[in-house]
């Protein structure tokens, strides 16, 4: 009889232990796929984009991810270049989203409208839940010289850059962007809500916040400002940087990942498991694989 108590103790132990993790989830990410048919430039194989895509869109489309996120700059330049690659990412079994980058404006201007529908993007900044996170993407083309497209925009893009331009600071160039004030104001409310759902908040963002180089978003200072008391912020994933970058600020990770254009031979993209308290990067090719507390 106690054999048999100890047999089934046991068993429900292996049980308990074996239970899958609720909150776990797995994703798929890849930043600057950046396709034209151009002419090698910066390190940069335009037309080896395609390929790189499908290999990629392969890989993860034998795991069972919750979803996929390109993190900017699908496109290099010209609206036909869409073509050529998305139907490959159209082929992608888990559901997908994109993040605006500036070269996705790099086409004409009648035609700035278009890329947004191309793309399935219905606002230019949205949040969505998976699990027990809220993922909040942001348009750091909000206020820019090639992603503004109303004339009120477009006024508040050169007074901002006006503002900024005599500060000293690496990251105003006409190549990056901001937030406007429209855009932090919605973010504060997604924070607000957060809190009240007890959700854990993630950032995808084409321009980085660190480290402080050449490719930050103009007004970043605002934007630590208005995250600094959440506590809920975890992460935020960016690409534009195409060498990659990672600092670890206030408990928060901010992971630049690698352009997948760059380099002859090699791609980049990632998959990425969020587990209670730890995110587990699995980098290919150029990517690093990485181990993220969350505290």
């Amino acid at each position: 009889m106690k054999k048999c108590i100890l047999f089934t103790l046991m068993l429900i132990g292996i049980i308990s232990c074996s239970k899958p993790d609720n909150s776990s989830f797995k994703i798929g990410v890849i930043a600057d796929c950046q396709y034209c048919n151009c002419n090698v430039k910066w390190d940069r194989y335009y037309k080896k984009a395609p390929q790189r895509l499908k290999e990629a869109v392969a890989i993860l489309n034998k795991d069972s991810l919750n979803y996929t996120i390109h993190l900017g700059d699908f496109i290099d330049k010209d609206f036909k270049s869409l073509d050529s690659i998305l139907p490959t990412w159209q082929q992608l079994k888990s559901p997908s989203y994109h993040v605006l980058g500036n070269h996705d404006f790099d086409v004409k201007d009648s035609l700035k409208e278009e890329i947004l529908q191309q793309l399935n993007i219905k606002n230019r900044y949205y949040s969505f839940v998976e699990k027990d996170w809220r993922f909040i993407v942001l348009d750091g083309n909000d206020l820019s010289f090639h992603g503004a497209l109303t004339q009120t925009k477009k006024q508040q893009t050169d007074s901002l850059f006006n503002l900024l331009k005599d500060k000293d600071l690496p990251y105003i160039k006409k190549w990056n962007g901001a937030l406007s004030n429209n855009q932090l104001k919605w973010i504060q409310q997604e924070l607000e809500i957060a809190v009240q759902q007890n959700q854990k908040v993630g950032f995808y963002c084409h321009f980085p916040i660190f480290p402080v180089d050449q490719h930050n978003i103009w007004n970043r200072a605002q934007f630590l400002s208005l995250i600094k008391p959440y506590k809920n912020v975890k992460l935020f994933f960016n690409g534009h940087n195409h060498a990659g970058a990672y600092q670890l600020v206030d408990n928060v990770h901010y992971l630049t990942f690698k352009g997948m254009v760059d380099t002859e031979n090699t791609s980049a993209f990632a998959k990425v498991k969020f587990d209670e308290d730890t995110i587990f990067v699995q980098g290919f090719d150029r990517e690093i694989s990485r181990k993220l507390v969350i505290k």
